[in-house]
């Protein structure tokens, strides 16, 4: 079969898109490096006591940034503006006990971080619910 060469126009195009797709990967990782970067927690229990601070430490490299979630090597679901998350419970119990592929990341965390990474994620994200979780509800969870 002959080797078929790409017309100069075509090759132009393509060149400019692969420079366009570079230049946008380094903006993106500029602007990551531009951020602070937060102090992760070492040894086995988080030490972080915030809903954000733990949520940047403990589920954003699952969930994303933004709470849409990923497919990738896995599906990560979405926490933006879900409804599963209007019982105040259910969040307690996945992130205690786990769910599916999910960790009980629950155990590396004391009732009070675990309110109040729940708090946070009920009142972000798009998502309202305002009534909040507190660490004795977390408390009856507990296996």
């Amino acid at each position: 079969m002959p080797l078929r060469l790409i017309e100069p126009a075509r090759w132009m195009t393509a060149g400019l898109m692969v420079m366009s797709l570079a230049s946008s990967a380094a903006h993106a990782d500029e602007e990551a490096r531009s951020r602070p970067l937060a102090s992760l927690s070492t040894g086995f229990r988080f030490t972080e006591q915030t809903g954000e601070d733990l949520f940047a430490s403990a589920c954003q490299g699952c969930h994303m940034p933004d709470g849409h979630g990923a497919t990738g090597a896995g599906t990560y679901p979405s926490l933006s503006k879900d409804g599963n998350l209007e019982a105040g419970g259910y969040p307690v119990s996945v992130i205690v006990r786990g769910q599916k592929a999910m960790p009980p990341v629950g155990a590396m965390m004391s009732d009070d971080q675990v309110a109040a990474v729940v708090n946070y994620l009920r009142t972000h994200f798009g998502n309202q619910y305002n009534d909040a979780v507190t660490a004795d509800d977390v408390k009856r969870v507990r296996p």
